[in-house]
């Protein structure tokens, strides 16, 4: 419960104190500018998913069922083209998500044009449209022998020769690009090293990597729609030719023959013209994989690429001379040919207006293309190792992208200036950028060049921390905290309020980065502080004490014994704040002993009252651990038998003292009191670093460090 409400209590703090009114004002400044434009840009996935429900779910009119076949052979001409016309299969990178669309709403058709021939098909050939009576009567001659012959070619040619190929090239390909990922990697890294790129050249090729692989991995899966969906076709046709004479001979008397000319019809119908566009896409899909491969929100990438001139020109033409054709339905082909010719002169309009916007723009392209000047290495090519560093995988940009909405940058800023002011020293900046070997979703956070921590964040969700007691259970991706380690689920915005009246601790992912960040830094404070640091802290205090730090370095002590002195005080949690205090202790004590150590134990007894204020919050009675006389005093022999660095405890007796101290202190967090183990001055180095790590929330204080005017309460006796 004690670390849950402190955790709590943390997130509330850093997502409080970060959150600027500043950030309002610019997130209202963005709903203005771009409200319009993202809530458009959005419809197209909810309007195809409402209109596939709505073939699944409710009858259609035959004229309704005529434009959605001619919008489906429409998109499949389109697909097909593209294509074609593509220079790489990586620049059509919208084609799987294409193939679900069109595969899904094709047999969303198969349901509704299944239904209306069902329903409507004894009362004649066009009962179930125009299209399904057209492809029926007009392109297999009104017989349906020839129609199920024909269906069963298709059918073959579709499932055992198109997608059979391509499902087979779509699995060696996928294969064959991740094996060969780690080695053009290395061939990025050798140009790089060589001077032959520069760094946004390799970040460039880094991301095509990326882009290619995860394209021809899902091509993999892709391949398996076509696949299901010719093997779907099938068993649809068998199903509606027994399904409609089922029909036509029970329910509406008809005669056998009668019945198995109209319902074959209208199904062989049906089914050529959802195979057409089916083989359509599965040679599409063949013909992306079998390419050599020598580049925004999902609706701008599709728009962007479907909208090939050359293919919407070609689409336009071909839907132009079948809407001409005797016995097609001329509305919804001319129709469709004419909304795909406007979009081909759209498209051609707006590339005359970028050329006349940019007239010197092959210029700026020759230029681009001239090979990197190769230039001799000087000092500024050696990389300094940043004092903090943290890097994210590419789906995590948007949170330091402020263009994006990002606030992590500002909860970094805000970070630093928190502990700035605790710790006493100006926090180095953090230095942030993307890293394309890293997970999508991962971010980890470095100091000095080394890794003190990681995780998997999803920054479009929110974490629910369970801080001890809640009172039901969410649904959502269970995960742990990454500062503290605590149970948490990532749930979805709308379950914020839900969550937090069950007693979840609800932060966004950009305050989940900024609490880590802000837990790492405040446990690695010691390292963060070095010598340029200190002098700097001292000439500071050298404005208002003059005096006080004149003659200190190096006349009493050298800098890095007071560099030294800092940074294991830092190591053992208390803040340097108070640097008058510290400074005129260290000039005291300095001509007396060099001896960092106890220059330590000095400044700590002067900043007692510091200490204890920030363990017990100012409360006048202290509930201490101590140790049994006999157990003391075996330490101190084990001490100075084996040197100051306790090295000469026995490894039993340190095994049970760790243990007896970890129940100790479990006990006190339980209470909701700290945790304060009490010894004597000498044992109190040595206890700390042999408890730092292994005891979380336990401080040792020695005698002398209690304030006169605070009480102790003895609540364990280590030893007895």
């Amino acid at each position: 419960m004690g670390i849950g409400l402190v955790v709590a209590t943390a997130y509330i703090n850093v997502n409080f104190l970060l959150f600027q009114p500043m950030q309002l004002a610019a997130i209202f400044n963005r709903v203005d500018k771009n409200l319009v434009k993202e809530f458009t840009s959005g419809l197209g996935a909810p309007i195809i998913l409402l209109a596939i429900m709505g073939m699944v779910i409710l009858p259609m009119p035959a004229f309704l069922l005529d434009i959605l076949f001619s919008f489906n052979i429409a998109l499949s001409l389109v697909v097909i083209l593209v294509s074609v016309f593509t220079n790489k299969p990586v620049d059509f990178g919208a084609f799987p998500l294409v193939l679900l669309i069109a595969t899904v709403l094709r047999l969303a058709l198969n349901i509704a044009s299944t239904r209306i021939v069902l329903l409507e098909g004894h009362e004649g050939g066009d009962a179930a449209g125009k299209v399904i009576e057209a492809f029926g009567e007009v392109v297999i001659g009104g017989n349906y022998a020839v129609g199920i012959v024909v269906f069963a070619i298709l059918l073959i040619i579709n499932f055992k020769v198109v997608t059979a190929g391509a499902g087979r090239i779509s699995e060696v390909s996928a294969r064959f690009t991740l094996d060969a990922m780690p080695g053009k990697q290395m061939a990025i890294d050798a140009d790089l090293n060589a001077g032959f790129i520069d760094q946004d050249q390799a970040r460039k090729r880094r991301e095509e990597i990326t882009a290619e692989a995860d394209f021809y991995g899902s091509m993999d899966g892709a391949s398996k729609f076509v696949k299901g969906d010719a093997v779907a076709g099938l068993f649809i046709m068998l199903i509606n030719i027994v399904g409609g004479l089922f029909i036509g001979i029970i329910q509406h008397d008809l005669a056998f023959s009668n019945a198995i000319e109209i319902y074959t019809l209208l199904t062989i119908g049906d089914g050529l013209v959802a195979q057409i566009p089916s083989l359509l896409l599965s040679v599409a899909t063949a013909i992306i994989v079998t390419r050599e491969n020598d580049e925004q929100e999902m609706g701008q990438e599709v728009q962007r690429q479907l909208g090939n001139q050359q293919a919407l020109v070609v689409t336009s033409a071909i839907l132009f001379v079948m809407g001409i054709v005797p016995g097609m339905p001329h509305v919804a082909f001319l129709g469709f040919s004419a909304i795909v010719g406007g979009a081909a002169y759209y498209r051609w309009y707006l590339k005359k207006q970028g050329e006349k916007a940019q007239p010197s723009g092959g210029e700026l392209v020759e230029k681009s293309n001239q090979p990197a000047e190769i230039r001799e290495l000087g000092w500024d090519d050696v990389q300094h190792v940043d004092t903090i560093g943290l890097e994210v995988g590419y789906r995590l940009i948007p949170l330091v992208d402020k263009s994006q909405g990002g606030e992590l940058l500002t909860r970094i800023k805000g970070v630093r200036k928190k502990l700035s002011q605790e710790l006493g020293f100006l926090v180095p900046p953090v230095h942030i950028r993307d890293n394309l070997d890293l997970n999508p979703n991962t971010y980890t956070i470095a100091m000095l060049g080394v890794t003190v921590g990681e995780a998997d964040i999803n920054h479009d969700s929110e974490l629910a921390i369970n801080p001890g007691q809640v009172f039901g259970k969410l649904e959502g991706e269970t995960t742990t905290d990454p500062a503290f380690g605590l149970d948490a689920i990532w749930i979805k915005p709308s379950q914020r309020e839900h969550a937090q009246t069950l007693g979840y601790t609800v932060v966004d992912a950009a305050t989940v980065v900024a609490t880590h960040l802000s837990q790492l830094l405040t446990s690695n404070a010691h390292q963060l502080l070095g010598h340029e640091e200190v002098q700097q802290l001292l000439d500071l205090l050298a404005k208002n004490s003059p005096k006080l730090v004149e003659g200190l370095v190096p006349d009493i002590l050298p800098l890095s014994t007071v560099v030294k002195i800092l940074q294991t005080l830092l190591y053992e949690g208390i803040p340097i704040r108070d640097m008058r205090t510290i400074v005129q202790t260290l000039a005291e004590y300095g001509p007396k002993s060099q001896d960092p150590d106890v220059l330590v134990s000095a400044v700590r007894i002067a900043l007692k009252r510091l200490i204890v204020q920030e363990i017990n919050n100012g409360a006048a009675e202290i509930p201490v651990i101590t140790l049994a006389p006999e157990l003391e005093q075996m330490l101190h022999q084990s001490l100075q038998a084996g040197g100051e660095d306790g090295a000469g405890i026995e490894p039993g007796l340190a095994e049970k003292l760790q243990t007896s101290l970890t129940e100790a202190a479990q006990q006190q967090e339980l209470a909701g009191e700290p945790a304060v183990l009490l010894t004597s001055g000498m044992l109190r180095p040595v206890l700390s670093r042999f408890t730092k790590h292994a005891i979380s929330g336990l401080h040792v204080l020695s005698y002398q460090e209690i304030p006169d005017d605070k009480q102790i309460r003895i609540v364990s006796a280590i030893g007895q």
